[in-house]
């Protein structure tokens, strides 16, 4: 029984079938973080490369592929002997509490290893581009506290807050020991509303060295203005955080017809 000899691929076949291992490594990698950092794997142990291709039907080049863009990206590590394991575990919180209008007993957002790194805290004339959004003339004193989070001595957002009195006044006399709405609640500050703008920023060298990341690589940048009860803002936040280390969670019903 003859062998039917397999005709050489096209130059054209060639050039298409770059693309769609591309592709296939590109979903093989999203699906592999998204599972990685839903803390889906048990102890932050990844599967077997093996198991990884039987999983996901897929090429061990694609899986090793996969998880070399994981590895840059510092989310996962190989061990000779031990394995893939997961380098970090997400802080992950639902956006009302990011916003400070919800506060769980058990919130992963303010968990015990939670601590700020304070970089400043002291009394400063309202800069001209912010006494809009405070509603006040420029110039008029105005808190600036800024800080460094950490949650298990690694560091994860950077935050500038800018806060007017009287509220001011109460922060001045509270130890900042945890976490931003801690320090609120504690020094009796009430919040009414809370918004955030959200986009992204590349970090500076110093934002980078604080955060210990390479400079140049994408951190969420948020924007935070807080308003008391009664309408009036008195505090305007602007906040860099490294994406590796916080998710948001959402989520949102459709109206019934």
């Amino acid at each position: 029984m003859s062998i039917r000899p397999r005709a050489p691929m096209s130059e054209r076949e060639a050039r298409r079938r770059g693309p769609e291992r591309a592709h296939e490594v590109r979903r093989l990698r999203d699906l592999i973080r998204s599972a990685v950092l839903a803390g889906a794997y048990s102890g932050g142990q990844l599967p077997s490369e093996a198991d990884l291709m039987t999983g996901h039907g897929s090429t061990r080049a694609a899986v090793r592929a996969a998880l070399a863009m994981l590895r840059a990206e510092r989310l996962i590590e190989r061990i000779q002997g031990v394995g893939t394991h997961a380098v970090v575990a997400p802080v992950r919180a639902q956006m009302e509490e990011a916003l400070g209008v919800l506060r769980p007993a058990n919130s992963a957002l303010f968990a015990a290893g939670t601590r700020p790194r304070l970089l400043d805290r002291s009394t400063i004339p309202t800069p001209d581009s912010l006494a809009g959004w405070l509603q006040v003339a420029a110039g008029t004193p105005c808190l600036r506290l800024e800080y460094v989070s950490e949650i298990g001595g690694e560091p994860f957002a950077i935050a500038t807050n800018y806060v007017l009195f009287p509220e001011a006044a109460r922060l001045l006399e509270v130890p900042f020991r945890i976490d931003w709405y801690t320090l609120l609640a504690e020094a009796g500050v009430v919040l009414g509303e809370s918004e955030f703008v959200m986009d992204s920023v590349l970090a500076d060298a110093l934002s980078a060295a604080l955060l210990h990341v390479e400079q140049g690589t994408a951190l969420l940048a948020m924007d935070q203005t807080i308003s008391s009860p009664d309408g009036r803002v008195f505090n305007v936040a602007f906040i860099r955080m490294r994406t590796d280390r916080y998710r948001f969670v959402t989520h949102a019903r459709a109206p019934r017809g």
